[in-house]
Order: structure tokens, then sequence, then C-alpha cells
């Protein structure tokens, strides 16, 4: 016996509430907080910062992680400053494992809200009514380590799209946490470094060079580990070919 329409519309207003709430607080955060989490506001009040982390350092690595976790949770303007000020504070090691932790919970977290509230159904639609978007789907499936790997290396894929569209396709959880996790490592290692060199930066009044990761010597590896993760989604090709 199906439940009454109105305990059916409450199921799920419940399940979308999450995601739809996130959507909202990142419409307001894209207007509202996009002078704040600034460079400027970082050199403006870093002395403050280190002197708190010197008085509380355990308080310190909390608050930094739950405030990275809500910005990448809610995609508020600010993951990269996030990234960088865990370089600024806590040095290359352990400020990269912060960095990673933060921002694989905030995807996971972000993953889950997208996939309660339209992925089930969204993926079985897709499904159902058949064409390019199926196929493009099947064909995900088919390879969704790699992809998922391939989303996370490559800089040119948006954080919060490598989120939103695995949840979309209602990809399993622990391929997008294990993915995600080994993905981000590598480019967190970049920037968590240059962070480590930001207080003399922001002491002379310039930006850091974000641009680092497009340099030769930066962007061969990552593209190198591209090019692996990519490697059984073309033998899987070949083998159709022939």
């Amino acid at each position: 016996m199906e439940p009454p329409l109105q305990t059916r519309r409450s199921a799920d207003l419940l399940r979308r509430l999450p995601i739809l709430v996130i959507l909202l607080v990142a419409a307001g955060g894209a207007v509202l907080l996009h002078d704040r989490l600034s460079f400027e506001a970082l050199a403006q009040h870093r002395e403050a910062l280190l002197a708190f982390r010197d008085a509380h350092y355990g308080a310190s690595v909390l608050v930094f992680l739950a405030t990275y976790v809500a910005v990448v949770t809610f995609s508020l303007p600010g993951s990269m400053l996030c990234t960088l000020t865990g370089g600024f504070l806590f040095g290359l090691f352990p400020g990269v494992l912060y960095n990673v932790a933060a921002a694989s919970v905030g995807a996971v977290l972000l993953f889950l809200a997208a996939r309660a509230g339209f992925g089930a159904r969204l993926s079985q639609r897709i499904e159902a009514q058949g064409g390019a978007v199926a196929r493009l789907q099947a064909g995900i499936r088919e390879s969704e380590w790699s992809v998922l790997f391939l989303m996370r290396l490559v800089p040119v894929v948006p954080f919060f799209v490598a989120n939103l569209l695995p949840a979309l396709l209602n990809v399993p959880l622990h391929r997008f946490a294990v993915t995600t996790v080994l993905g981000i490592l590598p480019g967190a290692l970049v920037y968590t470094s240059v962070g480590t060199g930001l207080g003399a930066v922001l002491a002379r009044g310039e930006a850091p060079d974000l641009g680092i990761i497009f340099t030769p010597q930066v962007l061969g590896p990552l593209l190198g580990l591209a090019a692996l993760s990519a490697l059984p989604i073309v033998l899987k090709l070949a083998r159709k070919g022939r």
C-alpha cells in the first residue's frame, strides 16, 4: 500500500532540504562573502591569526577545519584561500593533512546532500529515457575510478562540479571518497607549499602566484598522473574498437 500523497511530498521535501539549504547559502555567500574571504582580509588579520594559533593550537586547528569544511560544503568563495591559510598557519606538514581532510569531508557532505536530494532519482530517469546522456552515464560507470580520479587531477575541472556531478550520477560513496582524497592530494601539496611562504608575501603587500600549478615542473607530473589514470579508459575503448 502506497503512503498518502502528502506523506510522500513531506518525505521528498525532507530529503531535498539539505541540498536546498546548501544552494541557498551558496548563493548568499557568493554575494556577501566575496570581499570578506580575500587575501586582503587575511593580510589584515594575519598577526591575530598567528597569535591565536600560538596561544591555542588545538582550538585553532578545530576552527580552521570547521571553516574549511563549511566553505567546501556550501561552495563558498575561498577554498583556495583556505588551502593557502593551512600552509601559512601550520606549515607543509601537518598543514597539507588538515587541508586534504577538511576539503574531503566538505566534498563528501555536499555529495551526500546532492545525492539524497536528486542523485538516485535523476540517475534512474536518465537510464529510463536513454539517449546520449544515458550512454555517457553508462560509459562513466564502466570506468568510474579513472573518471573520478581524472576529475580531481585535471586543474580545469571546478571543485564543486567534481562534487556534484558524481552525486547526480549516483556514484557509490566509497569510490567518491577515495578518489577525492587521492585526487586532491597533489594539488594540495603544491598550494600548501605556496601557503608556507604566504606570510612574507602578505608582508610585502603582494598576492601569491596561484598560477604555479600551470608551470611545467608542476603541471607535467599532474598530467602524467592524469594520463596514467586515463589509461584504463583508453584500453577499454581500444578493445571495443577491435
